[in-house]
C-alpha cells in the first residue's frame, strides 16, 4: 500500500478493500475514545450534581469526539480528506481542555477572591479563542500541545496543588499525579520515542493519554464540591496563591 505513504512510516493496510493509513495510530486514538466514552456514560449514570461534575462530563464527552475524529480523519483517511481535516479533532480537543480547566477553576473558587476567580474564568475563554485562531491559521499541531500544556500544567495542576494543600483530600492528589503522568505523552511525542514501527511515538503517547483519562475519571468519582466550603477559613489573596503553589503555606 505504498500509494499512501504514512508521515510516521507506519505501513498502510487494506481492510475490506479500503486503505487505512497509520492503522495502529488510529487504533490507539480510539483507545482514548473508548475510555472517555466509558467515563462519560458512567458519570452520567451516577448523575452527580453540580457544575464541576457537569464540566467533567463535558470533558470526557468532548474528548471522546475529538479523538474519534482525530483517529478517523487525522490518521486513517487523511489520504482522502487532506491535512486540513485534522483541524476538527484538534479544535474540539481544545474545547475539552477548556472544560477540565473550568471544572478546576470552579472547584477552586472558594479559595480565592471573587476578583481572581473571575480573572481565571475570562482568561480561560480568551486563551481558548487565541490558540484556536492560531491553530486554524497555521495548521500546526504544536499549538495544540502548547494549549494542552498550558491548560493542564498551568491551570489544572496548580489549582489542585493548592486545594490538596488546603484540604488534604485525596481527589486532588489523584489529579496532580495524573497531570504529571499525562505530561509523559508530550515527552514521547516530542522526542519521537517509540517501541516499534507498529507501536511508534504516537501510539505510546496515545496509550499514556488513555491511561490518564481513566485516572481523571477515578479522580472525578472522588470530587466533592462541598469540601472546599467546609474546610476553607478565608479566600487566598494573590500573594498567598503563589505561596500555596510553592508549598510555603
Amino acid at each position: 500500500m505504498s500509494d499512501f505513504p504514512s508521515p510516521t512510516g507506519q505501513p498502510t493496510i487494506e481492510l475490506f478493500g479500503l486503505p487505512i493509513m497509520e492503522p495502529m495510530v488510529t487504533f490507539t486514538d480510539l483507545w482514548i475514545t473508548i475510555v472517555c466514552l466509558y467515563a462519560f456514560l458512567s458519570l452520567r449514570k451516577k448523575a452527580f450534581p453540580g457544575v464541576i461534575h457537569r464540566y467533567m462530563r463535558y470533558y470526557f464527552l468532548i474528548m471522546a469526539l475529538a479523538t474519534f475524529l482525530g483517529g478517523v480523519l487525522g490518521h486513517a483517511f487523511q489520504y482522502a480528506v487532506g491535512i486540513e481535516w485534522k483541524l476538527p479533532g484538534w479544535l474540539i480537543s481544545m474545547i475539552a481542555v477548556m472544560a477540565i480547566e473550568r471544572a478546576s477553576i470552579f472547584q477552586a473558587q472558594p479559595f480565592f477572591s471573587n476578583r481572581f476567580g473571575r480573572v481565571l474564568e475570562w482568561f480561560n475563554v480568551v486563551e481558548l479563542i487565541s490558540f484556536a485562531v492560531i491553530t486554524f491559521i497555521t495548521l500546526n499541531f504544536f499549538f495544540i500541545k502548547v494549549h494542552s500544556a498550558y491548560g493542564l500544567g498551568l491551570v489544572v495542576l496548580p489549582l489542585h496543588i493548592i486545594m490538596f494543600r488546603k484540604t488534604g483530600h485525596p481527589m486532588h492528589l489523584v489529579f496532580v499525579r495524573t497531570v504529571l503522568f499525562a505530561g509523559l505523552s508530550a515527552v514521547f511525542y516530542t522526542l519521537e520515542i517509540g517501541i516499534h514501527v507498529w507501536f511508534n511515538h504516537l501510539d505510546v503517547a496515545h496509550t499514556i493519554m488513555a491511561i490518564s483519562m481513566y485516572f481523571f475519571y477515578r479522580g472525578t468519582l472522588l470530587l466533592d464540591p462541598s469540601i472546599p466550603m467546609k474546610l476553607l477559613k478565608k479566600p487566598l489573596s494573590y500573594s498567598e496563591t503563589g505561596s500555596a503553589i510553592l508549598g510555603l503555606r
